[in-house]
């Protein structure tokens, strides 16, 4: 985002103003404008500078500033961060590989992640799609209390893909806690560098 032009970097006859409150001033010349921000000790913002005539504001531009970048981080903050785990089967698989492969994916789940679980046909095996499909409904009903299926089995060339996402609730005080684990790592990291600096 480019910044907008303000004070003496307007350069233009005219501009529409628009007072500190938000109220219409009306169109005035660019040096009444450039009075009015003076005297109120105010910056004068261009905030539309494709209008006809361009549209300026009085106001306080480094309070402006700051607030946005507050506002930018708050949000970026509060954006989850989706990760996609994968996990691939056999058609074939054993019963104790099976236990371990679940194991990965409830693990997944559990720490907020949706799955993304392949199961690879080999050979003759393409002729068999729904021994695929029936292994992912299995293990989707086996992790039904911690994820909810999100897109359903399909074929994909030689592979049938799947995706299990956690339940809301879950994903939502997961991402919680992980973002209040990183804030203490975080927090101790900088107490352990202030007892590191040398005292003056």
């Amino acid at each position: 985002m480019t910044e907008p032009r303000i004070n003496d970097r307007i350069r233009v006859p005219e501009v529409r103003l628009v007072g500190p409150e938000g109220e219409q001033v009306g169109i005035v010349s660019i040096g009444e404008a450039l009075r009015l921000a003076q005297d109120s000790e105010l910056d004068l913002v261009e905030v539309a500078p494709m209008a006809r005539p361009p549209v300026a504001r009085l106001m306080d531009y480094g309070k402006f500033k700051y607030e946005s970048a507050q506002k930018a981080r708050e949000a970026r903050r509060n954006q989850a961060l989706t990760v996609i785990k994968e996990m691939r089967l056999r058609l074939k698989i054993d019963p104790h590989d099976y236990e371990t492969k679940k194991g990965h994916v409830e693990r997944f789940l559990r720490s907020g992640d949706k799955v993304k679980i392949t199961v690879m046909f080999r050979g003759r095996e393409q002729s068999r799609p729904e021994m695929g499909y029936r292994l992912l409904q299995r293990l989707a009903a086996d992790v039904a209390e911690l994820g909810v299926v999100e897109s359903n089995p399909k074929q994909d060339g030689r592979n049938m893909v799947m995706v299990i996402a956690p339940h809301r609730n879950q994903a939502a005080s997961d991402a919680a806690r992980r973002s209040a684990k990183q804030e203490k790592a975080s927090a101790a990291e900088a107490s352990a560098t202030e007892e590191q600096a040398p005292s003056a």
